[in-house]
């Protein structure tokens, strides 16, 4: 089993920037990936960056040049880092692993104001 613990949603104006943090602990695979995905009313749970544990990086093409996805893999923590917040980056962000079976966390609210 794996745990996921989020942190760092909340309300921004847009142009502003927020930080996630997602904890993983329990029994973590060495490989693996770990990333975000959100979800936004009435919509489908969308990508938004990943990182293996080797480092290779995938972005969703909305947040591409204003999103950071890193890692520390001694704390098992990824962060996403988001600059230049838009109102459509309002969601429900959800942290996500993927070793020898995926988790997910139990999501932290995003709001950009405009």
């Amino acid at each position: 089993q794996v745990q996921l613990v989020e942190s760092g949603g909340g309300l921004v104006e847009a142009g502003g920037s927020l930080r996630l943090s997602c904890a993983a602990s329990g029994s973590i695979f060495s490989i693996n990936v770990m990333g975000w995905y959100r979800q936004a009313p009435g919509k489908q749970r969308e990508l938004v960056a990943a990182l293996t544990s080797h480092g290779f990086t995938n972005y969703a093409d909305p947040v591409k040049g204003r999103f950071t996805i890193s890692r520390d893999n001694a704390k098992n923590t990824v962060y996403l880092q988001m600059n230049s917040l838009k109102a459509e980056d309002t969601a429900v962000y959800y942290c996500y692993f993927l070793g020898t079976r995926e988790y997910w966390g139990q999501g932290t609210q995003v709001t950009v104001s405009s």
